[in-house]
């Protein structure tokens, strides 16, 4: 197919986007179309904690006239993504079943961290040197109507990811009532979001230095380049002169000023109030706007998926070092987890005919190792269930809900008895698919962490392969394996269970 017709869809907390692209390996993406409508779904879910009828009537209609135009465009295929108004929505599952009776959509909730996931996608698509900005200290700063989301990259890498529920939209509805009553809103929003500021300061920034600061969002960008021109880039001075100007208008004169709707520019300042706070603190002089929406990321992601498009950063590396720094922050022993990573991802990779997996399940099983002993930090005798309950409390970056709690699951049987499906689907939302790939890739982290006991990392080779009902795993070792070798019927035992085959090891001394 040489060029592919795709239409991504937005459901946001203010407005709802369709940007139709076409996409091909020669060109790249192109945008073809952009339309945007306005519903303040994220008024009624921050206010009622439900979003009314009429409201979702209202979208259905807008959903039907798209529908429309992705015929006119003869789109291939398409996604909706909805993002913190429907996902915070007591009523969520009755909408979305309202949405797929009226207009035949699916409608996809994406979890924070996969949002924020395609936002970085949403740059990579528009600039060729995201990995060669994201080589010295960068901060992303991507706020939405329900919160804002900070990450931090160094030398090309992810270093830390946090969510904080400081959306433009809802402190706007929170402060409503206080407006009037003060004459300087702009101390107003300081002092609501002062506390959280502070503590992602002590807990994330500490000595690290901060170069460039990317700004995403759904007005300031737009605003940015309205304000400096078509470079996008900006120093600090130039953001600080916009700034001023914003804050000493109300938002009637500022949507006359920038010709923007009145209810985007009554957003404009608890926005810039939020980058303008935690660029004091990161000290950085380079502010990029890119400009790009979430529609964006949603097209590179589908063109990565289609082989049409090749990313230059590795965004799964991202993923994997997301779960690092979190084991990391519960003190977690980097050699062993090392040592662990490198024996389960062999086993994987030689027994691929045996579970029949894929490259998302083994990035899975490689968040897993790296998480496995995080409950240590909270009790050494209830290890298992501390493990599960950080791991579903904490976001890692680009996995659904969904994957979180397999690998919440991988990580608790890693000790614990197989809970069978009946039992655990009474306290789980696990299907029976994402059950077995539980038991397969649990199977597989419990060798691989019984195959390092010691924690004293004595594999330096390890070769898998299957043969004839065969499970050989080949072992070169710089120490005696006493201990581990004994100690691996039990996990051997599962393994068999889950994979009708027992592994046979085959240790030599180096």
């Amino acid at each position: 197919m040489a060029v592919l017709t795709f239409a991504a869809v937005d459901i946001g907390s203010y407005n709802v986007i369709m940007e139709v692209f076409e996409i091909s390996k020669k060109q790249g993406m192109k945008s073809l179309d952009y339309v945007e409508q306005r519903i303040d779904l994220g008024r009624d879910t921050y206010t009622k904690g439900r979003i009314s009828n009429a409201r979702v009537q209202e979208l259905c209609t807008v959903l039907n006239d798209f529908k429309r135009i992705m015929k006119e465009y003869q789109v291939a295929d398409y996604r909706v993504c909805a993002t913190s108004a429907l996902r915070e929505a007591e009523n969520v599952e009755i909408i979305l079943g309202k949405i797929q009776l009226i207009t035949g959509m699916r409608v996809e909730v994406l979890s924070n961290s996969e949002q924020r996931f395609l936002g970085y996608k949403s740059i990579a698509c528009t600039e060729a040197d995201f990995p060669k900005i994201i080589a010295r200290g960068t901060a992303v700063l991507d706020i939405g109507g329900g919160s804002l989301q900070i990450s931090l990259f160094d030398k090309d890498m992810l270093i830390t990811t946090q969510n904080i529920r400081l959306g433009n939209l809802r402190i706007r509805q929170r402060l409503r009532d206080l407006e009037s009553s003060t004459l300087h809103y702009e101390t107003l929003v300081e002092e609501f979001i002062r506390n959280e500021i502070i503590s992602f300061k002590k807990i994330h920034l500490k000595d690290r230095k901060i170069e460039n600061v990317i700004l995403l969002g759904d007005d300031i960008p737009n605003v940015l380049v309205n304000h400096v021109g078509e470079q996008r880039v900006i120093r600090k001075e130039q953001f600080m002169e916009l700034y001023q100007r914003i804050i000493s208008h109300s938002p009637i004169e500022l949507a006359m000023m920038l010709n923007i709707p009145l209810e985007n520019a009554a957003l404009l300042l608890p926005t810039v109030i939020i980058y303008r706070r935690f660029m004091d603190e990161f000290g950085a002089d380079t502010i990029w706007a890119p400009g790009t929406q979430l529609t964006d990321g949603m097209a590179y992601d589908y063109a990565e998926k289609m082989k049409l498009i090749k990313s230059t950063h590795h965004f799964d590396n991202d993923i994997v070092m997301a779960a690092k720094n979190i084991g990391k922050r519960y003190g977690v022993s980097k050699p062993h987890m090392q040592s662990v990573a490198k024996i389960a991802l062999a086993i994987f990779d030689g027994t691929k005919k045996l579970h029949g997996l894929g490259q998302r399940e083994r990035l899975l099983l490689e968040c897993a190792v790296y998480l496995h002993d995080c409950g240590k930090y909270v009790s050494l005798i209830d290890t298992a269930e501390c493990n599960y309950q950080i791991i579903m409390a904490t976001e890692i970056i680009g996995l659904s809900a969904m994957e979180r709690e397999i690998i919440a699951q991988i990580v608790r049987f890693n000790t614990l008895k197989m809970e069978s499906y009946d039992s655990l689907s009474k306290t789980s939302d696990l299907g029976l698919s994402e059950y077995l790939t539980v038991n397969k890739l649990a199977a597989i982290l419990r060798i691989s962490n019984a195959m390092d006991r010691s924690h004293l990392q004595k594999i330096e080779q390890i070769q898998v392969s299957v043969r004839e009902n065969k499970m050989l795993i080949h072992l070169v070792t710089n120490r005696d394996y006493t201990l581990e070798q004994g100690l691996l019927g039990e996990k051997l035992d599962f393994f068999e269970d889950v994979f009708g085959i027992r592994p046979i090891l085959k240790v030599k001394r180096s």
